[in-house]
């Protein structure tokens, strides 16, 4: 494998190193907004390790061929409390309802107010009676998940 000089063409994967590099040390006071901006301008027109090295020149311990793996961080996920969870649990089944009811009433009306068996309590019943006792136990067991 052949080192990187400064003529050598840079990835997109480099000046995305480097970008996190710069954020970084935005973050740490180092560059005002402006610096900040005008190099992240300057970054993504660049073209070699030089022009990359440049832009990080007069900020401490930035060495290009050392610096890590940039990996994105899944975003974190909000800790939903007793509520949230009820919400999860209940949103789909009222939804379901709803499209079940709606339907079952619009065939009714078109058969000249003829209603049909209400099937729709088929779909509300077993799963509503499953959500009912998990709320119970979640209710009764403080913040223990169903």
């Amino acid at each position: 494998m052949m080192a990187a000089g400064p003529q050598m063409r840079a990835s997109d994967d480099d000046r995305d190193r480097i970008a996190s590099v710069l954020r970084e040390h935005y973050a740490q006071g180092r560059l005002t907004v402006e610096e900040f901006d005008e190099r992240l301008e300057q970054l993504y027109a660049s073209r070699t390790y030089g022009e990359l090295a440049t832009l990080t020149s007069d900020l401490p311990d930035v060495d290009l061929r050392a610096m890590r793996e940039v990996s994105p961080r899944p975003p974190k996920q909000p800790e939903r409390g007793e509520n949230g969870r009820l919400a999860a649990m209940w949103g789909p089944w009222a939804f379901a309802v709803t499209v079940n009811w709606t339907i079952w009433f619009a065939i009714g009306m078109g058969n000249d107010f003829d209603f049909p068996y209400p099937w729709p309590l088929w779909v509300m019943g077993p799963w509503g009676a499953i959500l009912l006792v998990a709320t119970v136990l979640m209710k009764a067991g403080g913040d223990r998940k169903p």
